[in-house]
């Protein structure tokens, strides 16, 4: 269980000297995950798993309630191998108070995990012919944005679900003339980009030790994550304007 600091128990009480600043929260956190990170907890916040408050300068700060929540999104990835997706979709049934077993995880032949959910599969991918009606192409659209290399089918045919996200950005990028071969250049970088990462968690990933070969996979999100934040923000500089 996750200690506060003021010593008591986090799980239902609060803090004795209020809120906490993400260093205290490091510090709590890091006597049971040692390698938790401040990027991590920001990354969480990122993806919705925790919404810390915000003082008026930007600070954030977090309740004992948000600590003993991050503890369970960390137990979960490192003793169950789940998604953030599962775990955030179980932990707001709880709080709901709605009773929802947590779903398990088998293993593969060769060791990796696998998630065995309760109900329904949990792989986010979408067929053909459903990427064509979310997105509203024709066929002669899709085959040119796969021939170049936008979109790309898995080995089954499939489509990752993120498939649907790239598609409705390259057409709102054509309603500024923006065609789709030239978008090549960005294809290019955020390959190298997803490189570079890969360069990183490699060592992870090629390890024996199936919870080692999960939390590569946590590192994999976390480090995409602030790729996409630079990216993002070195676009913003080089154009000298700011998104909001």
């Amino acid at each position: 269980m996750l200690r506060t600091p003021s010593g008591g128990a986090g799980h239902g009480t609060a803090a004795t000297d209020g809120l906490m600043s993400i260093g205290t929260v490091l510090t709590v956190l890091r006597d049971e995950f040692p390698e938790v990170t401040i990027s991590k907890i920001r990354f969480l916040e990122s993806e919705g798993l925790i919404e810390p408050q915000r003082t008026p300068s930007g600070y954030r700060k977090f309740s004992a309630q948000d600590v003993e929540r991050l503890g369970h999104v960390l137990r979960m990835q490192r003793d169950h191998y789940l998604p953030l997706k599962v775990i955030r979709e179980h932990l707001d049934a709880m709080e709901r108070g709605e009773a929802v077993p947590l779903p398990t995880v088998g293993r593969q032949r060769d060791g990796e995990p696998l998630l065995e959910p309760a109900e329904g599969p949990t792989a986010a991918r979408i067929g053909r012919a459903e990427l064509l009606a979310a997105a509203g192409i024709g066929e002669q659209e899709l085959q040119e944005w796969e021939s170049y290399g936008l979109l790309t089918p898995l080995a089954d045919g499939t489509y990752d679900a993120e498939a649907v996200t790239v598609a409705l950005l390259v057409l709102e990028l054509g309603r500024f003339g923006i065609e789709p071969r030239h978008l090549r250049a960005m294809k290019a970088s955020a390959e190298r980009e997803a490189g570079l990462v890969d360069q990183v968690v490699a060592p992870l990933k090629r390890h024996r030790n199936p919870q080692t070969r999960a939390h590569a996979e946590a590192r994999t999100k976390e480090l995409a994550a602030l790729t996409v934040r630079l990216h993002a923000s070195l676009v913003q500089t080089a154009l000298g304007v700011r998104l909001p």
